[in-house]
């Protein structure tokens, strides 16, 4: 309340003066009258001088005062008339005066309802990103997400693939072993809009494939659970993202739906950067990059960064350091302890170097997510700890450190 009475006394005031200097009709400046008035004055009072001095004779004087004084009453004459000359309207005066309030006071308060934020407080930098924070730690879980939204429409499909998909219900149900029929099961119920059900044999999947998955399939499960949320990237789905985050740095949709992810907690300063980043990895004609070009200028806007229109698949941003497209073929033929050691090994020597060498903000971003994804908590907030350190000074790099750790539930 107390920005809002500021405000309306200011504009009220600014609108005030206006009404009055047009109803008045002030004018600026001296009249010529009142110019000439002040000479004439000042001849009468050398005409006095000139005489007592000799200069000039008695009736020379007279005759020079009486012409003076005949101009001075004509001066006098036309400033008396300026003075009472015919007003303005003063209908018209009141209605332009009002018009010119109600234009300031509206139109001041119409645009900050476009370009303002109305009831979000006056917070600083550190001030907002501590919300961020408590916004990732405390936002709805998916159930409540699910709850809260309203009915899905269903996509009109032929009453024949609905039976084919109960069928298939059935045969997944009495194979609670067969992961081929889970993956069956997970797609053609997203087909029919059943997207909770989707994501439960999608995790079914995922369980019964003995390790065997890649960032894809925790992309898709991260995926369904966000389209039964109605867009909305719960911590679950976060979970998954980063479980996908870490066996593939460079996959594409889980790049997509972090950077939607951190746009909802509020840092569309790191959404837009991770989306900038995923754009010039490209390529072109992704789905996710297609999805990407739509929201990043207003992510932009949020950002508070001038949007430069960027070229997917320009290559121009370094890929942080991760394991390759043959890194994770070759993974894929192993076993889920090898697979789980593969990772582990990637860590550490991420770690490592880190330690040794140092590397961006980033690159221990990354390295406390992964962390916190193998379970490894207390060695995940030992690395926030010494990265906080070597960034003491860049609070843009804390930013990113202490939001990343508070979506890692590091902090308090």
């Amino acid at each position: 309340m107390i920005f809002w009475t500021v405000t309306a006394l200011i504009a009220f005031a600014a609108a005030l003066l206006l009404a009055m200097i047009i109803i008045r009709a002030r004018e600026q400046g001296e009249p010529a009258a009142a110019y000439d008035l002040r000479v004439y004055r000042q001849q009468l009072r050398e005409v006095d001088k000139d005489l007592a001095r000799g200069v000039i004779a008695e009736a020379d004087a007279d005759r020079i005062r009486t012409e003076i004084s005949r101009r001075i009453l004509a001066a006098d004459a036309q400033l008396q008339k300026r003075k009472s000359g015919p007003a303005q309207p003063r209908a018209l005066s009141l209605g332009f005066a009002i018009a010119t309030a109600l234009l300031i006071t509206g139109g001041t308060l119409g645009l900050y309802w476009q370009l303002g934020a109305p009831g979000y407080g006056d917070l600083g930098l550190q001030d907002r990103i501590r919300l961020a924070g408590e916004r990732a730690e405390n936002r709805p879980s998916q159930a409540e997400a699910e709850a809260e939204i309203p009915e899905i429409q269903r996509p009109e499909v032929e009453e024949g693939y609905i039976k084919l998909v109960e069928q298939l219900r059935k045969t997944a149900g009495e194979r609670e072993d067969d992961a081929r029929g889970q993956a069956l099961l997970a797609q053609h119920e997203a087909n029919l809009g059943n997207f909770k059900a989707a994501y439960e044999a999608k995790a079914n999947y995922i369980r019964l494939a003995d390790g065997k998955v890649n960032a894809r399939d925790f992309t898709e499960l991260a995926e369904l659970k966000i389209m039964a949320a109605g867009g909305y990237v719960s911590p679950e789905a976060q979970t998954d993202l980063q479980k996908a985050r870490a066996i593939d740095p460079s996959h594409g949709p889980a790049r997509y739906y972090w950077g939607l992810m951190l746009g909802q907690i509020g840092r569309p300063d790191l959404a837009y950067r991770e989306w900038a980043a995923t754009l010039r990895d490209g390529p072109a004609d992704a789905l996710w990059v297609k999805g990407i070009q739509g929201q990043i200028e207003e992510m932009a806007f949020r950002a508070g960064v001038e949007y430069r229109p960027i070229t997917p698949g320009g290559g121009t941003a370094p890929a942080l350091p991760g394991p390759s497209a043959e890194d994770m073929a070759g993974a894929s033929e192993l076993s889920p302890e090898e697979q789980q050691e593969m990772i582990r090994g990637m860590v550490t020597r991420l770690s490592d170097r880190l330690a040794t060498e140092g590397g961006s903000a980033e690159e221990w971003a990354r390295l406390i997510g992964a962390l916190s994804v193998l379970g490894e908590t207390e060695r995940a907030r030992t690395v926030y700890d010494e990265a906080r350190g070597a960034f003491e000074a860049d609070a843009e790099a804390l930013a990113l450190l202490e939001t990343i750790a508070a979506q890692a539930g590091l902090t308090e």
